[in-house]
């Protein structure tokens, strides 16, 4: 079995990964369970405008330092009626705008007050939204897919699982948001599975 680093210390993108990933004969390990300490260096690496840049950025740049074959990703939510903002500045949507609070559930929350309040007086028929997920692959050989979910934005979270976004990103097939989705059906329709499917292909 190939052992792969995903570079990710979140445990929740960690999970739907693992899952996604499950018919492949490899074993997934986050930076977390190799012991790669963040640093202020690994902050920056994501400087592109899209997307796939930013994930083939980080899967080169964990690559190079930990000599083994990476899975890196970057995926956010595009909200048409924001021209496609939060974009690549998803995670930090909030801290754009002067939060200063700690990262985690707080930030999420954070995130999804901000969204709420700038989508305050948009009528339903424009709050349509798409989560893209870029997934890439660095080793001997480079691969990169992209993945999107189509959606609309609520008025007011719902349902507690997933993570980010999910609690305000209403999927019309499923008459409900990811949050209240359950996670089987999640990672069928998901961005996220969308791009690692692709790349699983590739792989």
């Amino acid at each position: 079995m190939t052992e792969i680093v995903l570079a990710t210390r979140s445990a929740h993108k960690a999970a739907e990964i693992r899952d996604i990933l499950a018919h492949l004969p490899i074993r997934l390990r986050t930076l977390s369970d190799i012991g790669f300490e963040p640093s202020s260096e690994e902050e920056e690496v994501e400087t592109a405008d899209t997307f796939i840049g930013n994930a083939r950025a980080k899967a080169r740049w964990f690559f190079q330092r930990i000599a083994r074959p990476v899975l890196a990703d970057d995926s956010g939510l595009e909200v048409f009626a924001l021209g496609g903002q939060p974009g690549v500045r998803t995670r930090r949507f909030a801290i754009d705008a002067g939060y200063d609070g700690p990262g985690g559930l707080d930030l999420d929350n954070a995130n999804n007050n901000l969204l709420l309040e700038r989508l305050r007086d948009v009528p339903d028929p424009l709050r349509g939204a798409r989560y893209v997920c870029a997934a890439a692959f660095c080793g001997e050989r480079e691969f990169a897919a992209v993945g999107a979910c189509e959606g609309i934005i609520t008025h007011e979270p719902r349902g507690t699982g997933g993570f980010g976004y999910d609690p305000i990103f209403w999927i019309p097939e499923l008459q409900c948001t990811f949050a209240q989705a359950p996670q089987a059906e999640k990672n069928r329709r998901s961005h996220r599975a969308h791009a690692f499917r692709a790349l699983a292909a590739a792989l």
